[in-house]
């Protein structure tokens, strides 16, 4: 193995080391570190991309932007999807979809800037390719899309696939899709067409073939440590975008409604009830009460005017016998009108 191919590989294992441990560290320090190294890996992608940096080994050429940051990428979409469901692998897609359009427009930007200013073109900038760039973020949004639908369509409990041939067959699926797409957008029509589709189809494959035990490693370390089985989702999850909007806006707009209730209740209640506080001064023979102003008050009159209760009046058994004791009754006090 010549030094250069083994400067890629070893350079490519740190890249995806490094994907896999952010989104494992995802559960101390949230998801925005894992988008932000997402990001920065797809913007150098996109621009060696544009820039065509290689490294060759006998008849086979391996793009430095495919073999180590897009297979990057790839593995993060893949771990994220598998492990924290589709509405956060939708987020990492939106990421990279728009680190992809903004990196070549800032570069061609640049370009114009340049020539403006000094007339003279901007080195050290790939000048980027509308055609290329553009066959590259529809190809990597159809590619991710693909991930998830081949990965639920492979994990049915009916067809029985082991993990590892799972995981296998859904990244090399994803990487030769991604040939197909992107060669044929960027290439076709031109005499390298062939070539490039057959060169990339290989070291596709090859590439698969040294990033597979990680993902798999991973894939099977994190789903222990969790203790947590990988659920079995729809085919068509990754796209239910529209149904998950309007479930949740429906279980917002019902908990709103149960707090509206909730508080409605409550200032009904609050409405309903005024509360007497502090020491009240009270004559122990009369039983009046001094108000705020120092004059004294029969207690019902007080209590009428600081809160909502009213009187009805009436007597009970002992003030009944002591008043009038010719009368007998079983009932333990008359009530009258107040």
């Amino acid at each position: 193995m010549n030094q250069p191919i083994f400067i890629l590989i070893a350079e490519a294992l740190l890249v995806y080391f490094l994907v896999l441990w952010a989104h494992s560290q995802r559960h101390r320090f949230g998801t925005p570190p894992f988008y932000a190294l997402v990001g920065g890996l797809t913007a150098v992608m996109s621009w060696l991309t544009d820039a065509g940096m290689k490294v060759t080994a006998g008849s086979i050429s391996f793009y430095v932007s495919s073999t180590v940051f897009y297979t990057a990428i790839l593995l993060g979409v893949f771990v994220i999807y598998v492990f924290d469901g589709p509405r956060i692998t939708r987020m990492t897609i939106y990421t990279v979809v728009g680190v992809s359009v903004m990196v070549p427009v800032i570069a061609a930007v640049l370009h114009v800037q340049a020539f403006l200013m000094n007339n003279v073109p901007l080195l050290g900038v790939p000048v980027p390719s509308l055609r290329i760039n553009s066959a590259s973020v529809l190809t990597t949004l159809i590619d991710f899309v693909f991930l998830a639908m081949a990965w639920e369509f492979l994990g049915k409990p009916a067809l029985q696939i082991h993990l590892g041939m799972r995981t296998f067959v859904t990244l090399l699926g994803v990487m030769w899709l991604d040939v197909l797409l992107f060669a044929t957008g960027a290439f076709a029509g031109s005499p390298d067409y062939v070539g490039i589709m057959k060169g990339t189809l290989i070291s596709r494959f090859v590439i698969c073939g040294f990033a597979f035990p990680l993902l798999y490693a991973y894939i099977q370390m994190e789903s222990r440590k969790r203790d947590t089985p990988l659920e079995n989702r729809p085919v068509l999850a990754i796209l239910r975008h529209i149904a998950e909007i309007r479930n949740e806006l429906s279980l917002a707009n019902e908990e709103i409604e149960r707090r509206k209730a909730a508080e409605a209740a409550l200032q009904k209640a609050l409405s309903e009830v005024k509360v007497l506080r502090g020491f009240l001064p009270i004559c122990s023979g009369c039983k009046s009460i001094r108000n705020d102003q120092g004059y004294w008050e029969k207690i019902e009159v007080y209590i009428r005017e600081h809160s909502e209760a009213e009187f009805s009046h009436g007597l009970c058994p002992d003030c009944l016998k002591k008043l009038y004791p010719e009368l007998e009754t079983d009932d333990e006090e008359i009530p009258s009108e107040k």
